[in-house]
């Protein structure tokens, strides 16, 4: 039998009457009909072929194939290369080289693994994809175009072709004719990508996603597609400077917060295969800088932190920040002026990392400490200077995971003065890394 059900195109939820108003997310007007098939009885023939569980022993566990692109950074990310059968979405902002990047692999799989892959485009022409291609020097021999929106559609070419991997770009713009809602809507976005996860697992090719990010800073909605896929991947960076960061957020078939640094040319994005010179190419050990060793992933690479305060004109100081937790900021300022007596209230205080690199890492604390005494005393900190170490409540320097390894990545790039979880308390390792006057 039928069943006719009434769904949000605004945020997916699903009634059994029609209303002018969606209790869930407060839109008018949103609810379209539906209508689903329901079977009264199971089928006993389709019972028969249903697989039964199996004990957790007894499942073998085999590699996963992967397609390599022949980009150490993408690949990186990516924990190897693309695994078959996956579903992988990048994320990023309008105009910051998703699209860039995901025809260079194209052409570099293509190469290097043989492959033929399918670019599916709902925003360019043929014309406009060939003119970037012609940009970028790639000749995309083995390269197939589809200018299509319409999920069954690119299912039907792809299956077709002897196609070995997908790209779709973007999913907003793709939608299923089973669903009336608009393309872009939380219920076109979810059930494009089911279809094409499952096209993925049947075919065993990979497929990847482009996904716009909203002002909101998610993907596609309240992170709709990050539960369906496979891998996350956002590519990050200022708009109008060369780095740009491919941060790895979810990873079923690697490690996650693994980070790909690439700088834009006029040829496209290339690899940076060592980010800390990038990273540090200025650093001049002016008041105010301090450098620090992070890990992402299973590298690391050290990076500038700068700072700089000035006399609060108002009452209420302001705290301004480039890629630092800003509650984070307000944590060590309030122990750096309890445990040190250096009356921050006074002043407008500004952070700065270097790179467009967003800071997670807690390993950062004391860099970002180090710079604020040394702007604050208006001295340098002593050169080829690292800080290493997380800050507590009482002014402690915490120890952490993996010490050993950033200290060989500064010791690579000749930073010999390491200053860490050996000084204790901040006030003792600070006060010791100031040149004097």
């Amino acid at each position: 039998m039928s069943k006719t059900i009434f769904v949000c195109e605004n945020c997916g939820e699903e009634f059994l009457m029609w209303s002018g108003r969606c209790e869930n997310c407060g839109s008018w007007n949103t609810l379209k009909e539906i209508s689903s098939k329901m079977t009264s009885r199971i089928n006993e023939k389709r019972l028969s072929n249903v697989r039964p569980p199996e004990k957790l022993t007894d499942i073998k566990v085999e590699k996963f194939q992967r397609i390599k692109s022949s980009e150490q950074e993408f690949d990186r990310v990516l924990g190897g290369g693309l695994v078959l059968g996956s579903l992988v979405l990048l994320g990023g902002e309008p105009g910051i080289g998703k699209s860039t990047l995901l025809l260079q692999m194209a052409e570099k799989i293509a190469k290097s693994a043989k492959l033929f892959v399918l670019y599916v485009s709902g925003e360019e022409s043929g014309q406009q994809l060939k003119m970037r291609a012609g940009r970028l020097e790639i000749k995309g021999e083995n390269i197939f175009f589809l200018s299509e929106t319409n999920v069954d559609n690119i299912i039907a070419s792809a299956s077709n072709l002897t196609i070995q991997m997908v790209i779709i770009d973007s999913i907003q713009t793709m939608y299923d004719e089973n669903f009336p809602s608009t393309p872009g809507s939380i219920v076109q976005v979810r059930e494009s990508a089911m279809r094409l996860q499952n096209f993925a697992k049947e075919k065993n090719i990979p497929v990847i996603l482009v996904g716009h990010v909203t002002k909101e800073g998610s993907v596609a909605g309240p992170k709709t597609l990050e539960h369906l896929v496979d891998v996350v991947l956002y590519l990050e960076g200022e708009r109008f400077q060369n780095l740009r960061i491919l941060h790895g957020v979810k990873n079923r078939f690697g490690a996650t917060e693994e980070v790909g640094v690439f700088e834009m040319s006029q040829k496209g994005l290339l690899g940076v295969k060592n980010p800390s010179k990038i990273f540090l190419e200025s650093h001049i050990g002016a008041p105010g800088s301090a450098v620090t060793s992070l890990l992402s992933g299973t590298r690391s690479f050290l990076l500038e932190i700068q700072t700089l305060i000035s006399k609060s004109v108002f009452g209420y100081p302001k705290r301004v920040v480039s890629g630092f937790d800003l509650r984070r900021l307000d944590l060590l300022l309030a122990v750096m002026e309890k445990r040190m007596q250096i009356p921050f209230n006074l002043y407008d205080v500004y952070v700065n990392t270097i790179g467009g690199m967003k800071i997670d890492d807690r390993a950062a604390d004391l860099a970002v400490c180090a710079s604020l005494y040394s702007i604050f005393q208006n001295k340098k900190i002593i050169g080829k200077t690292v800080f290493l170490g997380e800050v507590g409540l009482s002014g402690e320097i915490r120890p952490v995971a993996q010490l050993s390894k950033r200290i060989k990545e500064a010791r690579a790039l000749g930073f010999n003065n390491i200053i860490g979880p050996e000084y204790k308390t901040i006030d003792n390792a600070l006060k010791k890394a100031m040149e004097e006057i």
